[in-house]
């Protein structure tokens, strides 16, 4: 089985800006969304892919992800995906042996940023850099697919100084 171990991260300052190494555009639409599973299409750059990724809340959890047609990706964000589309900017960058990718996003969501690290066990080491403040692998308002039923944009005034707090 395919798995996830992915953790999540607030931001603490914008030191990470210098360290990337590239970044894409990226827009993704859901077409399921239900307690087992979620089924989302995404276009980053050039590359587009269908992703069936399990709801299970943490750091570890079920993931599977195809090449599919450019294309058809279009079509079905345009037509088939819920609404609002979640619209990124992921920043790519290497700290102490490990890929980084930070997420800036836009539309419905902007004004949020998470750094996000995926390892190959869940007992893997790895080193926090200065700029990176508090985990929320665990907090269900942080992923992606919550971001579509409630973006940050509606975010209530405490939850948004909760989370500047929290960085």
């Amino acid at each position: 089985m395919a798995v996830e171990i992915e953790h999540k991260f607030l931001l603490i300052s914008d030191e990470w800006r210098n360290l990337v190494s590239r970044s894409e555009v990226v827009r993704q639409g859901y077409l399921s969304n239900n307690p087992a599973a979620s089924v989302r299409i995404r276009i980053a750059n050039d590359q587009a892919s269908l992703n069936i990724k399990g709801m299970t809340i943490g750091i570890h959890r079920p993931e599977y992800e195809y090449s599919i047609p450019w294309q058809d990706a279009v079509e079905m964000l345009n037509q088939l995906c819920a609404r609002p589309l979640i619209e990124k900017t992921r920043h790519f960058l290497e700290f102490a042996g490990k890929t980084w990718e930070i997420d800036e996003f836009a539309g419905e969501n902007l004004g949020l940023i998470v750094a996000e690290l995926e390892l190959t066990a869940i007992s893997e080491y790895f080193q926090k850099p200065t700029w990176v403040g508090k985990e929320v692998s665990g907090i269900e308002r942080y992923y992606n697919v919550s971001l579509l039923t409630y973006p940050y944009s509606q975010w209530t005034e405490a939850e948004k100084t909760e989370h500047a707090d929290a960085a």
